[in-house]
């Protein structure tokens, strides 16, 4: 599977961005795909979390209520619409597909067998 983010950018705290990330090769195995960050001198963090088949959804806490994951089975593509954007919100985005689990959806790293190459998002305040 291969994963290609774009929609990052620059954009003033209270403004509002879109990611998306499309998958190719072999998408029929997508389990889950899911969204991280990573800040300068940070680890790379979760963000959200979407299951390809059922409408289950997973978020952290910095960015519920705030951002809002969607995907698009027919065009093998995940979104990420990023609302109320903050300084601290400035970070390289990465799209991921997850491995399956009995769990569902995952926060770890380790549970993301794809990586995407990361769009970059700075927030101005």
């Amino acid at each position: 599977v291969q994963l290609q983010a774009s929609g990052g950018g620059l954009v003033q705290a209270g403004g509002s961005l879109r990611l998306s990330c499309a998958a190719s090769g072999r998408t029929f195995s997508i389990y889950s795909m899911g969204w991280f960050r990573q800040a300068p001198g940070k680890e790379r963090e979760f963000v959200a979390a979407i299951m390809w088949g059922p409408d289950t959804i997973y978020y952290s806490d910095t960015v519920k209520g705030r951002f809002t994951i969607s995907r698009d089975i027919a065009k093998n593509t995940v979104y990420l619409q990023m609302n109320s954007l903050k300084p601290e919100d400035t970070a390289v985005y990465y799209c991921a597909a997850g491995r399956p689990l009995r769990a569902g959806l995952s926060g770890r790293k380790d549970d993301y067998l794809y990586w995407g190459q990361g769009t970059q998002v700075t927030v101005s305040s």
